[in-house]
């Protein structure tokens, strides 16, 4: 923190000098004259937009310790309620025209699709508290080691307002800038967001059925493949444990995780690829088979973690509305 707290006091965003204009900061700098060179934007209207932009300690305390940094054993339990399951059945019940059909036009389960809006905004309830002109700009500026990527984020929000006719001094979103009922960080918003309702525009901020078509889309267009399994529970003898890496995707064959001591605790087709999870139990490890829908779920987020959440949320949805009457 003492390295943070240095940092951001060296740009000016801290301490004495915290009244320096967000603006007249480099990386800020830098994206005005590339915005207004390569894409024909006013630079008055930039440098007021970001002369209104605050930066906010709160966003920089959030992105450093995310959910995703607890133990399975803790974060299950954030996504994992009965809050949100019965909430999902209702989401369902409400939008099942749409959901059916981005399952038939995408292949992805209306299940995952509602998990996926559960987890990301609890079907919308809570889609973020932060400007996101606020979030990116802090995030630009503050010399983390993903502010690269915030700054093109920063360039993508812009875009996506002018497109989208967005009023970006009043858009809400996540700490890390990510929007509306699915979070869609800008870039994903701009690349993968359908109009799904055809009332002419790509609304993820009002329109549960655009954010039903587009979470489908951002699956598909990420190797969803129609019909096949998520993870199974899988039995590891203790020489494969080392099997199990950080990266979810799907290498090796079933045939050959059982040859080297993995083997899967459901019926799935031995020619199926898939990567040895490994979780973090309250009481021991427990291990998991993820394939490609599953490797798909972590384009989303990277987390093994998230992706278990929501195929565990879906299952959960899913059996809750069959036995609900």
């Amino acid at each position: 923190m003492r390295r943070l707290a240095a940092a951001l006091l060296a740009l000016g965003l801290a301490g004495p000098a915290a009244a320096v204009p967000l603006a007249e900061h480099p990386p800020l700098q830098a994206l005005i004259d590339e915005m207004v060179r390569q894409d024909g934007f006013e630079r008055a209207a930039l440098e007021r937009l970001f002369a209104d932009a605050a930066f906010q300690q709160s966003i920089i305390d959030a992105i450093t310790r995310p959910a995703e940094k607890l133990p399975w054993y803790r974060y299950r339990p954030i996504f994992l309620t009965e809050q949100r399951i019965a909430g999902g059945v209702e989401f369902w019940r409400a939008h099942a025209a749409d959901l059916a059909r981005a399952e038939r036009e995408h292949g992805v389960p209306a299940a995952v699709i509602t998990a996926i809006i559960g987890v990301e905004t609890r079907y919308g309830a809570v889609t973020g508290r932060y400007r996101a002109i606020d979030a990116l700009t802090t995030l630009t500026v503050a010399g983390l080691p993903r502010s690269a990527f915030f700054g093109r984020e920063l360039r993508e929000l812009l875009l996506l307002g002018r497109e989208q006719r967005l009023d970006l001094a009043a858009l809400s979103g996540s700490y890390a800038g990510a929007l509306g009922l699915p979070q869609f960080m800008p870039s994903s918003y701009r690349a993968y967001a359908v109009d799904f309702d055809a009332d002419g525009r790509r609304d993820l901020l009002g329109s549960p059925a655009d954010a039903i078509g587009s979470v489908a889309n951002y699956l598909r267009r990420h190797g969803w493949q129609r019909g096949e399994p998520i993870s199974v529970p899988a039995a590891v003898a203790p020489a494969a444990t080392g099997l199990a890496a950080s990266d979810p995707k799907p290498e090796l064959t079933l045939a050959e995780l059982r040859r080297r001591g993995v083997l899967a605790e459901a019926r799935v087709a031995p020619s199926l690829k898939a990567a040895l999870i490994r979780l973090d139990a309250e009481h021991g490890d427990e291990y998991h088979l993820g394939f490609q829908n599953f490797y798909a779920i972590t384009r989303y987020n990277h987390s093994p973690l998230y992706a278990m959440a929501v195929t565990q949320l879906a299952a959960a949805i899913g059996e809750r509305r069959a036995s609900t009457p």
